[in-house]
Protein backbone atom coordinates (compact mmCIF):
# COMPACT_ATOMS: atom_id res chain seq x y z
CA UNK A 1 0.00 0.00 0.00
CA UNK A 2 1.14 3.47 -0.44
CA UNK A 3 0.45 5.16 3.62
CA UNK A 4 1.26 9.03 4.42
CA UNK A 5 2.14 9.48 7.65
CA UNK A 6 0.75 13.17 8.21
CA UNK A 7 3.65 14.04 11.07
CA UNK A 8 5.25 17.60 12.11
CA UNK A 9 2.72 20.70 12.23
CA UNK A 10 2.84 23.75 13.85
CA UNK A 11 1.88 22.83 17.47
CA UNK A 12 4.22 22.90 20.43
CA UNK A 13 4.07 19.39 20.09
CA UNK A 14 5.75 19.32 16.37
CA UNK A 15 9.01 17.85 17.53
CA UNK A 16 7.38 14.73 19.02
CA UNK A 17 4.95 14.62 16.51
CA UNK A 18 7.79 14.21 14.02
CA UNK A 19 9.87 11.97 15.87
CA UNK A 20 6.42 9.53 16.01
CA UNK A 21 6.13 10.09 12.36
CA UNK A 22 9.49 8.69 11.58
CA UNK A 23 9.21 5.41 13.62
CA UNK A 24 5.30 4.82 11.94
CA UNK A 25 7.01 5.37 8.71
CA UNK A 26 10.16 3.31 9.20
CA UNK A 27 7.62 0.48 11.18
CA UNK A 28 5.06 0.44 8.28
CA UNK A 29 7.68 0.28 5.33
CA UNK A 30 9.27 -2.52 6.98
CA UNK A 31 6.15 -4.74 6.38
CA UNK A 32 6.55 -3.43 2.76
CA UNK A 33 4.63 -0.46 2.07
CA UNK A 34 5.44 2.63 0.44
CA UNK A 35 5.65 5.33 2.82
CA UNK A 36 6.33 9.05 3.18
CA UNK A 37 6.33 11.85 6.26
CA UNK A 38 3.63 14.47 5.12
CA UNK A 39 4.33 17.87 7.17
CA UNK A 40 1.97 20.56 7.45
CA UNK A 41 4.53 22.92 8.54
CA UNK A 42 6.46 22.36 5.23
CA UNK A 43 4.07 22.14 2.77
CA UNK A 44 0.11 22.62 2.51
CA UNK A 45 -1.45 19.32 3.59
CA UNK A 46 -4.28 18.96 0.54
CA UNK A 47 -1.24 20.24 -2.30
CA UNK A 48 1.06 17.40 -1.29
CA UNK A 49 -2.07 14.56 -0.65
CA UNK A 50 -3.48 15.17 -3.98
CA UNK A 51 -0.27 15.41 -5.92
CA UNK A 52 0.92 11.72 -4.27
CA UNK A 53 -2.50 10.68 -3.26
CA UNK A 54 -1.93 7.85 -1.13
CA UNK A 55 -4.37 4.69 -0.49
CA UNK A 56 -4.40 5.27 3.21
CA UNK A 57 -2.92 8.26 5.38
CA UNK A 58 -1.97 7.73 9.23
CA UNK A 59 -2.23 11.06 11.75
CA UNK A 60 0.98 11.33 13.70
CA UNK A 61 -0.21 14.61 14.33
CA UNK A 62 -0.30 15.53 18.26
CA UNK A 63 -2.65 18.68 19.70
CA UNK A 64 -4.36 20.75 17.66
CA UNK A 65 -5.42 20.33 14.20
CA UNK A 66 -4.03 16.56 14.46
CA UNK A 67 -6.29 15.63 17.23
CA UNK A 68 -9.14 18.25 17.38
CA UNK A 69 -11.03 16.67 14.08
CA UNK A 70 -9.54 19.23 11.93
CA UNK A 71 -7.01 17.29 9.76
CA UNK A 72 -10.10 13.91 9.99
CA UNK A 73 -12.62 16.43 8.25
CA UNK A 74 -10.50 17.34 5.63
CA UNK A 75 -9.31 13.85 4.98
CA UNK A 76 -12.94 13.07 4.61
CA UNK A 77 -13.28 15.78 1.79
CA UNK A 78 -10.54 14.31 -0.24
CA UNK A 79 -11.74 11.18 0.02
CA UNK A 80 -8.63 9.49 1.53
CA UNK A 81 -9.33 6.97 4.54
CA UNK A 82 -7.07 6.78 7.37
CA UNK A 83 -6.41 5.48 11.06
CA UNK A 84 -7.45 6.52 13.76
CA UNK A 85 -10.78 8.45 15.04
CA UNK A 86 -13.81 10.12 13.44
CA UNK A 87 -13.96 13.68 13.27
CA UNK A 88 -16.32 14.27 15.57
CA UNK A 89 -15.24 12.10 18.06
CA UNK A 90 -11.89 13.70 17.95
CA UNK A 91 -12.94 16.87 18.56
CA UNK A 92 -15.09 15.49 21.75
CA UNK A 93 -12.26 13.58 23.23
CA UNK A 94 -9.49 16.31 22.99
CA UNK A 95 -11.13 18.73 24.89
CA UNK A 96 -10.94 18.08 28.64
CA UNK A 97 -13.98 19.62 29.38
CA UNK A 98 -15.83 17.98 27.28
CA UNK A 99 -14.42 14.14 27.62
CA UNK A 100 -15.38 14.67 31.27
CA UNK A 101 -18.18 15.82 30.53
CA UNK A 102 -18.75 12.61 28.85
CA UNK A 103 -17.09 10.05 30.77
CA UNK A 104 -19.25 11.35 33.84
CA UNK A 105 -22.23 10.80 32.01
CA UNK A 106 -21.13 7.29 31.03
CA UNK A 107 -20.49 7.15 35.15
CA UNK A 108 -17.07 5.75 34.61
CA UNK A 109 -14.91 7.02 37.16
CA UNK A 110 -12.64 10.38 36.43
CA UNK A 111 -11.47 12.51 39.21
CA UNK A 112 -13.88 15.73 40.24
CA UNK A 113 -12.77 18.69 38.07
CA UNK A 114 -14.11 22.67 37.62
CA UNK A 115 -13.58 25.07 34.56
CA UNK A 116 -12.05 27.92 34.47
CA UNK A 117 -12.21 29.51 31.09
CA UNK A 118 -9.97 32.82 30.18
CA UNK A 119 -13.19 34.85 28.40
CA UNK A 120 -14.99 34.73 32.00
CA UNK A 121 -11.52 35.88 33.77
CA UNK A 122 -11.35 38.54 31.27
CA UNK A 123 -14.98 40.16 30.98
CA UNK A 124 -17.24 37.92 34.25
CA UNK A 125 -15.00 38.45 37.27
CA UNK A 126 -14.25 35.06 37.12
CA UNK A 127 -10.58 35.13 39.28
CA UNK A 128 -12.44 36.04 42.66
CA UNK A 129 -13.99 32.54 42.54
CA UNK A 130 -11.11 30.35 42.17
CA UNK A 131 -10.78 30.23 46.15
CA UNK A 132 -14.64 28.31 45.78
CA UNK A 133 -13.02 26.14 42.74
CA UNK A 134 -10.43 24.98 45.81
CA UNK A 135 -13.25 24.39 48.07
CA UNK A 136 -14.96 21.93 45.88
CA UNK A 137 -11.76 20.37 44.72
CA UNK A 138 -9.52 20.42 47.38
CA UNK A 139 -6.21 20.42 47.66
CA UNK A 140 -3.48 19.26 46.52
CA UNK A 141 -5.17 19.82 42.43
CA UNK A 142 -4.03 19.79 39.12
CA UNK A 143 -4.29 22.12 36.46
CA UNK A 144 -4.59 21.32 32.86
CA UNK A 145 -5.19 23.38 29.74
CA UNK A 146 -8.38 21.59 28.26
CA UNK A 147 -7.02 21.73 24.78
CA UNK A 148 -3.36 20.64 24.78
CA UNK A 149 -1.27 17.12 25.42
CA UNK A 150 2.11 16.61 26.53
CA UNK A 151 1.48 17.55 29.67
CA UNK A 152 2.32 20.86 28.19
CA UNK A 153 0.66 24.12 30.44
CA UNK A 154 0.11 20.81 33.31
CA UNK A 155 0.58 22.72 37.01
CA UNK A 156 0.15 20.88 40.41
CA UNK A 157 -1.51 23.15 43.20
CA UNK A 158 -0.19 22.43 46.85
CA UNK A 159 -1.19 26.05 48.38
CA UNK A 160 -4.21 28.36 47.46
CA UNK A 161 -2.10 31.15 46.28
CA UNK A 162 -0.18 29.42 43.49
CA UNK A 163 -3.62 28.41 42.24
CA UNK A 164 -3.91 31.56 39.86
CA UNK A 165 -0.46 31.13 38.34
CA UNK A 166 -1.20 27.82 37.15
CA UNK A 167 -4.44 28.61 35.89
CA UNK A 168 -2.82 31.57 33.76
CA UNK A 169 -0.09 28.77 33.08
CA UNK A 170 -2.75 26.71 31.69
CA UNK A 171 -4.90 29.28 29.73
CA UNK A 172 -1.41 30.27 27.91
CA UNK A 173 -2.13 26.79 25.97
CA UNK A 174 -5.68 26.82 25.55
CA UNK A 175 -8.88 29.13 25.81
CA UNK A 176 -9.97 26.94 29.48
CA UNK A 177 -7.96 25.32 32.51
CA UNK A 178 -9.94 22.50 34.01
CA UNK A 179 -8.61 22.16 37.88
CA UNK A 180 -8.77 18.79 38.80
CA UNK A 181 -8.49 16.83 42.24
CA UNK A 182 -5.79 15.19 42.03
CA UNK A 183 -5.64 11.70 43.09
CA UNK A 184 -2.59 10.02 44.72
CA UNK A 185 -1.67 6.45 43.61
CA UNK A 186 0.18 4.62 41.26
CA UNK A 187 -0.18 6.07 37.46
CA UNK A 188 -0.26 3.77 34.45
CA UNK A 189 -1.36 3.77 30.91
CA UNK A 190 -3.63 1.43 28.88
CA UNK A 191 -2.84 1.09 25.27
CA UNK A 192 -6.04 -0.05 23.12
CA UNK A 193 -5.70 -1.56 19.29
CA UNK A 194 -7.57 -2.99 16.87
CA UNK A 195 -11.05 -3.08 15.52
CA UNK A 196 -12.63 -4.55 19.03
CA UNK A 197 -10.17 -1.89 20.93
CA UNK A 198 -7.78 -5.12 22.65
CA UNK A 199 -6.19 -4.06 25.82
CA UNK A 200 -2.19 -4.61 26.01
CA UNK A 201 -0.27 -4.81 28.93
CA UNK A 202 -0.58 -1.80 30.99
CA UNK A 203 2.72 0.28 31.51
CA UNK A 204 3.07 1.70 35.41
CA UNK A 205 4.81 5.21 35.16
CA UNK A 206 7.29 6.63 37.95
CA UNK A 207 8.84 9.53 37.22
CA UNK A 208 12.38 9.98 39.09
CA UNK A 209 11.10 13.24 40.22
CA UNK A 210 8.06 12.57 40.97
CA UNK A 211 6.05 14.84 38.13
CA UNK A 212 5.62 13.29 34.81
CA UNK A 213 5.72 16.40 32.85
CA UNK A 214 6.91 16.96 29.75
CA UNK A 215 10.94 16.75 29.92
CA UNK A 216 9.88 13.77 32.07
CA UNK A 217 7.96 11.69 29.23
CA UNK A 218 10.45 12.95 26.61
CA UNK A 219 14.22 12.58 27.56
CA UNK A 220 15.46 9.45 27.94
CA UNK A 221 16.00 8.17 31.75
CA UNK A 222 14.00 10.80 33.54
CA UNK A 223 11.42 8.16 34.27
CA UNK A 224 11.50 4.76 35.03
CA UNK A 225 8.54 2.39 33.41
CA UNK A 226 7.62 -0.85 33.82
CA UNK A 227 5.33 -2.90 31.21
CA UNK A 228 3.60 -5.05 32.71
CA UNK A 229 2.90 -3.02 35.48
CA UNK A 230 3.38 -4.32 39.19
CA UNK A 231 0.51 -3.90 40.13
CA UNK A 232 -2.51 -7.05 41.14
CA UNK A 233 -4.30 -8.93 38.36
CA UNK A 234 -7.40 -7.52 39.80
CA UNK A 235 -6.36 -4.12 39.47
CA UNK A 236 -4.76 -4.06 36.13
CA UNK A 237 -8.39 -5.90 34.68
CA UNK A 238 -10.35 -3.47 36.39
CA UNK A 239 -8.43 -0.66 34.67
CA UNK A 240 -8.26 -2.13 31.36
CA UNK A 241 -12.11 -2.91 31.65
CA UNK A 242 -12.18 1.08 32.33
CA UNK A 243 -10.61 2.42 30.00
CA UNK A 244 -12.26 0.20 27.19
CA UNK A 245 -15.55 1.57 28.45
CA UNK A 246 -14.24 5.27 28.27
CA UNK A 247 -12.81 4.47 24.81
CA UNK A 248 -16.38 3.18 24.24
CA UNK A 249 -18.34 6.19 25.33
CA UNK A 250 -15.87 8.49 23.50
CA UNK A 251 -16.08 6.26 20.34
CA UNK A 252 -12.56 5.90 19.96
CA UNK A 253 -11.33 3.74 16.97
CA UNK A 254 -8.12 1.78 15.95
CA UNK A 255 -5.60 2.76 18.56
CA UNK A 256 -5.69 5.03 21.49
CA UNK A 257 -4.19 5.29 24.93
CA UNK A 258 -5.60 5.52 28.34
CA UNK A 259 -3.88 7.39 31.15
CA UNK A 260 -5.73 6.19 34.85
CA UNK A 261 -4.49 6.15 38.12
CA UNK A 262 -4.88 3.74 40.55
CA UNK A 263 -5.57 5.22 44.38
CA UNK A 264 -4.57 3.39 47.64
CA UNK A 265 -7.73 1.30 47.70
CA UNK A 266 -6.84 -0.14 44.27
CA UNK A 267 -9.63 1.86 42.22
CA UNK A 268 -8.89 3.10 38.98
CA UNK A 269 -9.54 6.65 37.87
CA UNK A 270 -9.90 7.67 34.42
CA UNK A 271 -7.43 10.37 33.52
CA UNK A 272 -7.94 11.31 29.88
CA UNK A 273 -7.95 9.65 26.34
CA UNK A 274 -5.66 10.30 23.37
CA UNK A 275 -6.65 9.78 19.90
CA UNK A 276 -2.94 10.22 18.51
CA UNK A 277 -0.84 8.24 20.92
CA UNK A 278 2.73 9.21 20.85
CA UNK A 279 5.27 6.64 19.00
CA UNK A 280 8.71 7.88 19.85
CA UNK A 281 11.46 5.85 21.39
CA UNK A 282 10.00 6.82 25.00
CA UNK A 283 6.23 6.51 24.00
CA UNK A 284 4.15 4.53 25.92
CA UNK A 285 2.00 2.42 23.41
CA UNK A 286 5.45 0.79 22.09
CA UNK A 287 6.49 -0.26 25.96
CA UNK A 288 2.81 -1.98 25.70
CA UNK A 289 3.12 -3.51 22.33
CA UNK A 290 7.04 -4.70 23.44
CA UNK A 291 5.47 -6.33 26.48
CA UNK A 292 2.57 -7.77 24.40
CA UNK A 293 5.02 -9.23 22.20
CA UNK A 294 4.58 -7.27 19.25
CA UNK A 295 6.75 -5.35 17.35
CA UNK A 296 6.27 -1.88 16.80
CA UNK A 297 5.40 -3.00 12.97
CA UNK A 298 3.13 -5.45 13.90
CA UNK A 299 1.25 -2.74 16.22
CA UNK A 300 1.07 -0.52 12.98
CA UNK A 301 -0.38 -3.65 10.94
CA UNK A 302 -3.11 -4.53 13.58
CA UNK A 303 -3.89 -0.50 13.30
CA UNK A 304 -4.37 -0.44 9.49
CA UNK A 305 -5.93 -3.77 9.37
CA UNK A 306 -8.95 -2.22 11.53
CA UNK A 307 -8.56 1.18 9.43
CA UNK A 308 -8.90 -0.83 6.40
CA UNK A 309 -11.57 -3.25 7.74
CA UNK A 310 -14.06 -0.76 8.36
CA UNK A 311 -13.43 1.62 5.14
CA UNK A 312 -13.97 -1.69 3.00
CA UNK A 313 -17.37 -1.95 1.14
Amino acid sequence: MRIAVLAGGRTPERDVSLRSGHRVMTSLGSLGHETWVVDPAERPLVEALEERRPDLCWPALHGKEGEDGTVQRLLDLLALPYTGTAPFDCELAFDKVLAKDALRRAEIPTPDWVVIEGWALRDLGAGSALGRALERIGLPAVVKPSRSGSALGVGFVEREQDLPAAVMAALSFSGAAVIETKVEGTEVACALVGTGLEALPLVEIEPKDGVYDYAARYTAGATDYFAPARIPAGSAAAVADEARRAATALRLRDLTRVDAIIDAQGRPWILEVNVSPGMTDTSLVPMAAQAAGLSLADLCDRVISAALERSSP
